[in-house]
């Protein structure tokens, strides 16, 4: 029996560096984010997450996914704010994240680098 106490491992770091099909879909995937919001991410998350070849593509997609659903939420709220007219700004300025962090991700997965969010609600784990 176990008593809930032990530790298990996280799962092996990706064995070498991406191959060039990986680090494409992985661009893909942070920069299909300005137009297509979390859909694409999470597609190539659930085809991926199971192909242990594949963890720099998951692990990507998981950043993407987890940024774009962050992004969600500040629309929701900035269009519930947009009562009192911050709504917009709130909106305009996640908009303009979205963009320039989205183009930093994808440059970054492109060169084979694993690119974190700076700010990102790690909901998919």
């Amino acid at each position: 029996m176990t008593n809930g106490n032990e530790y298990t491992s996280p799962p092996p770091a990706p064995s070498g560096a991406p191959t060039d099909d990986q680090k494409t879909l992985a661009l893909i995937t942070h920069l299909s984010g300005i137009v297509l919001g979390f859909i694409v991410p999470l597609i190539i998350w659930l085809i991926n997450k199971d192909q242990a070849d594949k963890a720099f593509v998951t692990d990507q997609s998981k950043e993407a996914l987890n940024f774009q659903i962050t992004l969600l939420m500040v629309y929701v709220v900035g269009i519930i704010l947009s009562i009192i007219l911050i709504g917009a700004l709130i909106n305009l300025a996640a908009w303009l994240a979205c963009i320039v962090f989205s183009i930093i991700g994808g440059l970054a997965a492109q060169k084979g680098q694993a690119y974190r969010y700076p700010f990102a609600i790690r909901l998919i784990k």
